[in-house]
C-alpha cells in the first residue's frame, strides 16, 4: 500500500472524486411500455468500483479522511454483501488505504476474485450468519484493536444517505428537467432512498417515493434487505416512503431474462428486482415519470446468469 501524506490527500480525492458518479439515465422502451408512462433507470455499474456503492462509500471515506480520523495506517472496516467492500477497495487502492471486510462465504466467486485483485483482507461468514451477525462481528473486531481499523459503518454512517441526497438525487432532477414524479429503490443500508429521496422531495414535494423489499426473509437480492426478519439500519427513516413493495426474487430473474432480449442490458438480480417494482408502481398510475436505480450489472453473478440462459 501506498503511504498518504496530507498534503496529497485532498488531491486524491479529487481526481477519484471525478470518477463517482455522473451515470446516464437509461430510458425503458421494449421491456415495458404503457402509454403516457416512462420508466427510467440510473445505470450505477458506470462508475468506479462499478455499482452504486461507489457514491457512499467515497462520501464516507472523504469525509473520514478529511477529519483526520482516516489514514493509510488504519484498515477500512465493515461488514458488506461485496459490492460496498469492492467500492471501498477501489477507492481504497487509489488512496493508499488498506480495507478489511466481513462478507458471507456465499458470495458470488466474481466479488471474492475482484476483491482478491484489489489486495482486500476478507473475513468470510458463515452461511448461516445474518447479516445483523456480521455487523455486530466487524463493530467487535474494531472495538478490539481501535487503533488499527476505522469502522465505516455503512448500515449507521450518515455520510451514506447523503451521498445520495447531493448526488444521485441531484443528477436525476437534473437529467429529467424536474419531470420525476415517482422514484422507486430497494432497500440494503436504505441509503439510496433515504438520500435522494430527502432531496428531491425538498426539490418538488409532490414526488412520490417507493420503498422495494424482497418478499420473503429466504430470498437470493443480494444487498436487499428483507426489513421485517432483520435489524432497520440506523440511517433508515421509515416515514419518507408513500408505499413500500415486495418484489419476489423469481420475478427478478424473469426481468433479467425480458430486458436481456428487449434492451440488451445484463442486469443483477437486485437491479432486475428494481425494474420489477417499478413496472408495480407503472401499472398503478396513469401517467407519470418514474426513476430507479440498476445499483449493478450481471458481470459478477456468473452463477445466476448461467442458471437463466
Amino acid at each position: 500500500m501506498l503511504t498518504i501524506r496530507p498534503h496529497q490527500a485532498d488531491r486524491l480525492l479529487k481526481a477519484t472524486g471525478k470518477l463517482i458518479g455522473k451515470t446516464p439515465l437509461f430510458l425503458i422502451r421494449h421491456a415495458f411500455n404503457k402509454a403516457n408512462v416512462r420508466i427510467y433507470a440510473k445505470l450505477e455499474w458506470l462508475q468506479l468500483g462499478s455499482s452504486v456503492k461507489a457514491r457512499p462509500a467515497f462520501h464516507m471515506i472523504s469525509q473520514a479522511v478529511a477529519s483526520g480520523e482516516l489514514t493509510s495506517y488504519r484498515h477500512i472496516l465493515d461488514a458488506t454483501s461485496g459490492n460496498t467492500g469492492i467500492a471501498y477497495a477501489a477507492i481504497g487502492a487509489r488512496l493508499g488505504i488498506p480495507v478489511t471486510i466481513f462478507m458471507s462465504e456465499t458470495a458470488s466467486k466474481e466479488r471474492s476474485t475482484i476483491l482478491k485483485a484489489l489486495q482486500t483482507n476478507i473475513i468470510y461468514t458463515s452461511a448461516p450468519t445474518t447479516g445483523d451477525e456480521a455487523q455486530q462481528m466487524a463493530l467487535s473486531l474494531f472495538k478490539k484493536q481501535p487503533n488499527r481499523y476505522f469502522h465505516i459503518n455503512q448500515y449507521g454512517n450518515e455520510n451514506n444517505w447523503k451521498a445520495h441526497y447531493q448526488t444521485t438525487a441531484q443528477e436525476i432532477y437534473r437529467q429529467t428537467r424536474g419531470r420525476v414524479t415517482h422514484f422507486v429503490a430497494g432497500l440494503g443500508t436504505t441509503g439510496t432512498l433515504v438520500g435522494t429521496g430527502r432531496r428531491l422531495q425538498e426539490l418538488n414535494p409532490a414526488i412520490r417515493l417507493i420503498a422495494l423489499q424482497p418478499d420473503v426473509s429466504t430470498h437470493l437480492l443480494e444487498g436487499w434487505k428483507h426489513l421485517g426478519s432483520s435489524t432497520a439500519p440506523a440511517i433508515y427513516d421509515a416515514s419518507l416512503a408513500h408505499q413500500t413493495l415486495a418484489v419476489s426474487t423469481e420475478e427478478a430473474y424473469e426481468w433479467i431474462k425480458r430486458v436481456a432480449v428487449k434492451e440488451g442490458l445484463l442486469l443483477s438480480p437486485s437491479s432486475a428486482a428494481a425494474l420489477a417494482g417499478a413496472v408495480q408502481v407503472a401499472e398503478q398510475i396513469d401517467e407519470g415519470i418514474i426513476v430507479t436505480v440498476f445499483a449493478d450489472s450481471a458481470d459478477k453473478y456468473g452463477e445466476v446468469i448461467n442458471s437463466l440462459f
